[in-house]
């Protein structure tokens, strides 16, 4: 038996980190998106986590509040983690689904993720043309892509950077 929640940072986020560790082991902190996570805060209220019967986080995915130079706000989508013992389920796409239609329903304009295009392509997710972002690093650019959530991304284009959020009442991770 598993469920998936909303992450709760006091009881979850020393799991993630260490499903984290397990899924990418330490080289994912040299990665170019981790330049979009670091000094940066994730939102709870949007994070998914997948536990199992025993209370144990076997799946995760973080979303990040990250803007265009331009202003646009968007969020970042990751990383994707799904305990080896549970792969194959199509964990880590359900946990964006649910992640992904929490940001709609709180009016994000759209989403940013990197990732195997066939495997996010069935939640929605286009490549982006490869002029449209510039990131923080190198990247392989064909690996970025879009999804429109309460907007249209097609309109944001240029640098992205992280978006250093103010506290609103909403929870930042």
């Amino acid at each position: 038996m598993q469920y998936i929640i909303s992450e709760n940072p006091i009881e979850h986020a020393d799991q993630i980190e260490a499903l984290y560790d397990v899924t990418f082991g330490p080289g994912h902190f040299a990665k170019t998106a981790e330049r979009l996570r670091e000094h940066n805060r994730s939102i709870p209220d949007l994070n998914r986590v997948a536990i199992n019967g025993d209370g144990v986080v076997i799946g995760a995915v973080r979303m990040w509040p990250i803007k265009f130079e331009t202003g646009e706000a968007v969020l970042f989508v990751g990383p994707v983690a799904v305990h080896p013992d549970y792969r194959g389920e199509k964990l880590g796409l359900e946990l964006c689904r649910q992640a992904l239609v929490a940001a709609q329903k709180a009016g994000w304009l759209g989403a940013i993720i990197i990732g195997t295009p066939d495997y996010f392509a069935p939640l929605g997710f286009t490549i982006v043309p490869p002029e449209q972002f510039t990131f923080p690093g190198p990247q392989d650019l064909s690996r970025v892509m879009r999804l429109d959530l309460a907007g249209d991304m097609s309109r944001c284009s240029g640098r992205i950077i992280p978006q250093r959020m103010k506290s609103s009442g909403r929870q930042f991770v």
